[in-house]
This record gives structure tokens, C-alpha cells and sequence, in this order.
């Protein structure tokens, strides 16, 4: 993603764009995958900590990004690709690897809907499949295979 487009991005959903805004936008637009906190830390040097959070943040208010549970005790961020700053309208379901750790998005693939019952009100889904990655599962039947 282009530093233009990261702005772009960034004014679609309301938010201002300044340096460290643009550099997180770039940073999640950079990984193949959801990206934790920690991640995010070691790839961007410049930004403490709280700067990265407070961004996320007001990111995820202006729906700019999804904060995914990974079924574990991690929150992982994605930029969504909503046209609507009021709403997510691209939530997918995304796969965890039980073997490399890492959680991917099922663009392709909507959430279900659900029934809740009468006087819940559903404020997000999180819908994760958990088993192994094309290239987890191809080692684990090489592995299979020499024996």
C-alpha cells in the first residue's frame, strides 16, 4: 500500500491522517494475515506501545480494522475492507494453524447468520475454524509418509 493510499484509506473512515496513522495503516496492509499487538511492536520501531493501541483503537471505532480473538488469550488486527465507517460489512471467517500459529482470513467465506434469542443484542461475531494451514498439513503428511 502506497502512503497516498493509506490516506485515502484513512479519510474514507473519518480519521485523520498523520504520520504514525499512515505507518500502522501501511503495517497492516503489509501482513498476509491478522496481526497481533506484539507483532505490530516489533515491526514498528518508531511507535511506543500505547501510540500502536491508541491507533488501533480509534481504528477499530471508526471501523477501519477488526480485532479478531484467536482462541487463545491474543487479539489479532486486520484492516477491513468495509466501504462504511458506520459498520463492518466484510466480517469473514478466519482459520487459526494449531501448528504455525497463524490465523488467516477466509475472505471468501461470510459469517453464518445466527438466531439469537429474544432479548440479546449481538454486538460482534467471532468466528474462528481452528486445524492446520495448506502448508502445516502438506509437512504433516510428508512427516506421515517416511515411515
Amino acid at each position: 500500500m502506497t502512503e497516498n493510499e493509506a490516506i485515502e484509506l484513512l479519510e474514507h473512515h473519518g480519521v485523520k491522517p498523520t504520520s504514525n496513522r499512515i505507518v500502522i495503516v501501511k503495517a497492516l496492509a503489509a501482513d498476509d494475515h491478522a496481526t497481533s499487538m506484539s507483532e505490530l511492536e516489533s515491526q514498528i520501531v518508531t511507535i511506543d506501545k500505547s501510540g500502536i493501541f491508541r491507533t488501533l483503537m480509534l481504528f477499530k471505532a471508526h471501523h477501519l480494522v477488526h480485532a479478531v480473538e484467536d482462541g487463545g488469550n491474543t487479539v489479532l488486527y486486520e484492516l477491513c475492507t468495509s466501504h462504511s465507517d458506520d459498520e463492518d460489512d466484510d466480517m469473514h471467517v478466519h482459520f487459526y494453524c494449531e501448528s504455525c500459529h497463524r490465523t488467516f482470513c477466509l475472505y471468501g467465506t461470510p459469517i453464518p447468520s445466527v438466531d439469537i434469542p429474544d432479548g440479546f443484542e449481538m454486538d460482534s461475531v467471532n468466528y474462528m475454524i481452528k486445524g492446520l494451514c495448506p502448508n502445516c498439513a502438506r509437512k504433516k503428511a510428508l512427516s506421515h509418509s517416511k515411515f
